[in-house]
């Protein structure tokens, strides 16, 4: 064996054995901090429900039967007046002609479609025209809730 690998065995040996000391160094210390743990019972049963409350998960996903919707009364009660279901639904476009929607209060927009008649607007909002999709944004409204808005949006612009 040449003098350059009996260095290196020597080298290696002594970190090896100081790493060794220092693990027994560690072990020893950590016994020593850990022995004055108490292990009663009633120690350990604040440990446990310690360790409990820090693993709870933070939700719940509950998939179980939903409760019924909140607008089921409100249906049973009657259709909406024009002025719910204008602000409710159709002011996102009336209010500001996103689209070209004809905007409430602009009497010129409105005067050629008060002429063809509530029924043919009510059909329109119904079915859609342009832009506006099949009952707006209200998918759930009724035909006398639509006609109402549309009564509503008529009188507010001077029809």
């Amino acid at each position: 064996m040449s003098h350059e690998d009996k260095v290196f065995f020597g080298n290696f040996i002594g970190v090896l054995a100081a790493l060794v000391v220092i693990a027994l160094v560690f072990f020893f210390l950590a016994d020593m901090v850990t022995d004055d743990i108490p292990t009663s019972p009633e120690a350990d049963a604040r440990m446990q429900s310690k360790i409990e409350e820090n693993i709870k998960p933070v939700g719940q996903v509950n998939v179980g039967s939903a409760p019924a919707p909140a607008a089921a009364p409100a249906a049973a009660a009657g259709p909406r007046s024009g002025e719910d279901v204008f602000h409710a639904h159709c002011a996102a476009c009336h209010a500001t002609g996103v689209a070209g929607a004809p905007k409430v209060g602009d009497k010129a927009a409105w005067s050629p479609r008060a002429a063809q008649g509530i029924d043919t607007l009510l059909k329109h909002a119904t079915n859609g025209l342009n832009a506006m999709p099949p009952k707006g944004t209200c998918g759930e409204c009724s035909s006398d809730e639509l006609k109402n808005a549309i009564e509503y949006m008529l009188s507010q612009s001077g029809q």
